[in-house]
């Protein structure tokens, strides 16, 4: 199996097309359609479309579609768990091309779940969580509704059908798919509802593109065939990184927490850049001396945790545009960076795209959602290891896994009762 993975945001791509890093396929994500990708089997792209407008985001998903896909190829749509984005108008763009949406957003390991059409986290709905009251305020969260909102003709398939003869699912998703409907609402509760869509869905002749979060392309890239033609992907080999710059963008709480394990665990510098630097630019009288202090960090050979403080001015949409400015402070001292972890799509495009970083080869995974790759090119050669990871997402020991990783590190024993490490990379450091 071949895969076409458009996401929109950085992150988001790497988190799912690592699943088929990790089931052994060549593997890569790009920033622009234009980049060097090699004949990798399966291909993410980021549009960065989550800030754009709708019409904008639709235009520039279907610009990817018809560049990026080859024939035979399958596309799968990765969209955020908590419906984050112009998702829906992106899906309405490559629904006339691409045939019927299979809408399956549920991430169950991760707390997320699909119930009557709609999302639950850990068990709550959606609109009750601080991510959707924070970027949604009282947008409904409805799945059909943001659907129809932008003229697709919606149908949703229960637990029931799911669970049911697997020779009668098919049937009813091919009568579907013959239908006027252009998007079936799949519930799933468990990881085995999205296997079972999966390996149906998968061997159906009728077109159809999947649309979820990893959790679905998890189980896409286990599929029997496709495990049997690749064989287990290698944990990747790699030389000490030093230093490791670990930049964080993001503000969530998941995000606080990781950060709050990092500093405990190591002997990691941090420094915080207050937001007002930022907003003002290369013009603020603090910003030359800021920027003076990473680099001595990283001169130094340190290991640096570098945050984007908080005001009361603060804005979430202002997000991308500040972590642009903090790549900025960084990028003249980026040559001194062995190991690169971002976390936030945004501060991760960012920060790639302002050293001439345009497409990552993904070769494992750290836990779940945290890939780790290599730039198939550097500006002047440089080509550090690179992990990402969502901001809002993961385990508190997520970032501490990150940087054990980079610094070919063994976790001490005093912390790896109930790790979340992923096994396959305990005493693999090397």
């Amino acid at each position: 199996m071949t895969m076409l993975i458009i996401a929109d945001d950085l992150s988001g791509a790497a988190d799912c097309a690592i699943a088929f890093a990790s089931a052994g396929l060549s593997t890569v994500v790009t920033l622009d359609a234009a980049h060097d990708i090699g004949d990798a089997s399966v291909v993410a792209i980021d549009t960065d479309t989550r800030r754009l407008s709708q019409t904008q985001a639709g235009a520039r998903t279907l610009t990817a579609f018809q560049t990026l896909l080859k024939p035979g190829q399958r596309l799968y749509k990765k969209i955020d768990s908590t419906l984050r984005g112009n998702w829906a108008v992106e899906v309405a763009a490559l629904a006339p091309y691409a045939g019927l949406a299979i809408i399956a957003p549920a991430f169950p390991a991760t707390g997320r779940t699909t119930l009557q059409g709609k999302v639950l986290v850990n068990g709550q709905p959606l609109e009750s969580t601080d991510t959707w009251k924070l970027e949604h305020a009282d947008r409904s969260a409805d799945i059909a509704s943001m659907l129809q909102e932008v003229g697709l003709c919606v149908a949703t398939l229960t637990l029931k059908t799911l669970r049911g003869d697997p020779a009668v699912l098919a049937q009813h998703i091919s009568s579907v798919a013959n239908s006027e409907v252009r998007a079936l609402i799949i519930d799933a509760q468990i990881s085995e509802d999205l296997q079972t869509l999966a390996r149906v869905t998968a061997a159906m002749a009728e077109p159809l593109f999947w649309v979820g979060s990893g959790g679905l392309a998890r189980e896409l890239a286990a599929l029997p065939e496709l495990a049997c033609a690749s064989g287990q992907a290698p944990i990747a080999a790699r030389e000490k990184h030093a230093p490791t710059l670990v930049l964080v963008g993001s503000l969530s709480s998941v995000s606080e927490r990781q950060c709050a394990m990092l500093k405990e665990r190591t002997s990691i510098g941090e420094l915080i850049v207050p937001p007002a630097v930022l907003r003002q630019g290369i013009s603020h009288g603090d910003w030359a001396g800021w920027g003076m202090r990473i680099g001595q960090y990283l001169r130094r050979g340190d290991d640096l945790l570098l945050r984007i403080g908080r005001d009361e001015a603060f804005d979430p949409a202002e997000g991308a545009r500040l972590s642009t400015l903090l790549a900025a402070m960084v990028r003249p001292h980026f040559a001194h960076v062995g190991g690169l972890v971002a976390t936030g799509g945004e501060t991760a495009r960012a920060m790639l795209g302002a050293v001439g970083i345009g497409s990552l080869q993904l070769l494992c995974e750290i836990e779940a959602g945290v890939a780790f790759g290599h730039p198939i090119t550097g500006r002047d050669g440089h080509r550090p290891g690179v992990v990402t990871k969502a901001g809002a997402f993961g385990t508190d020991h997520a970032l501490y896994a990150a940087w054990l990783y980079m610094n070919n590190a063994v976790e001490p024993a005093q912390y790896t009762a109930g790790s979340d490490l992923n096994p396959a990379l305990q005493g693999k450091q090397s």
